[in-house]
């Protein structure tokens, strides 16, 4: 069913773009991409690699459409030994029907071995509304539902509906510095206990008018991690240089 609901989705996120794109004779198209990356190493008494990744690619098939694709990765290494591996990646589509009011559908996939997640499915569909729109202040809010399946490491499987909030507000500090904070809460419908928090915190300076400097605070949050041995709360403090194109 969740495999049938994700190739949904993804068949859904296309026909809308050939559809906006035929609409008009000269749709405006407009492609972006923001890619981070950031790299530590120690030596001496410890010896530690962390090397993180993301990007996100927009494309704007017309004024109300736009897709993007988010892919992400973190590895580590302690004394030769992996300690972290974390890879994900998201497909999303989102619809304005007005300047503040637009609606959105994703499918996405996660893996995170050591956090006893083997692999995650999902697909959905949802709404936003933007509060603040500028030019200093922006505030957005959305509410959705997503199939999820979750494959564990230890052989088992699960298959559940998961409603989605997340809001994320913005505040322009200089035309090219910016103050962010977002926060994402995922709760699972067949058990009331399993529910998820994710909140990102993050200061973004301009070097150049394509290179960046962004540091933030990450923090995952499971009220029931499994195995329940792992601890609920997972933090990342991260610099990272920011490359828009």
């Amino acid at each position: 069913m969740l495999n049938k609901w994700i190739i949904f989705v993804c068949l859904s996120l296309l026909a809308c773009a050939g559809t906006a794109s035929a609409a008009d004779d000269k749709p405006a198209k407009a492609l972006s991409d923001q890619a981070e990356l950031s790299y530590v190493q120690t030596s001496g008494n410890t010896k530690t690699q962390t090397l993180a990744a993301k990007n996100l690619l927009k494309y704007k098939f017309s004024d109300p459409l736009t897709g993007s694709w988010f892919v992400g990765a973190m590895f580590s290494k302690d004394k030769g030994a992996t300690t972290t591996e974390n890879y994900s990646t998201e497909l999303r589509l989102d619809y304005a029907f007005t300047e503040r009011i637009y609606s959105y559908a994703l499918a996405g996939w996660n893996k995170n071995r050591f956090a006893g997640l083997d692999q995650r499915y999902y697909g959905g569909l949802g709404a936003g509304y933007k509060l603040l729109i500028g030019p200093a202040h922006f505030l957005l809010c959305e509410a959705g539902l997503n199939e999820t399946k979750e494959d564990y490491t230890d052989n088992t499987s699960k298959t559940f509906l998961t409603g989605r909030a997340f809001g994320k507000y913005e505040y322009a500090l200089s035309p090219k510095s910016r103050f962010s904070q977002t926060a994402e809460y995922l709760h699972d419908f067949s058990n009331s206990k399993h529910y998820r928090v994710i909140s990102e915190t993050a200061l973004t300076a301009s070097l150049t008018d394509i290179l960046s400097m962004k540091t933030s605070y990450l923090v995952k949050y499971d009220h029931e991690p499994f195995p329940a041995t792992l601890k609920q709360t997972d933090t990342v403090l991260a610099a990272a240089l920011v490359l828009n194109y």
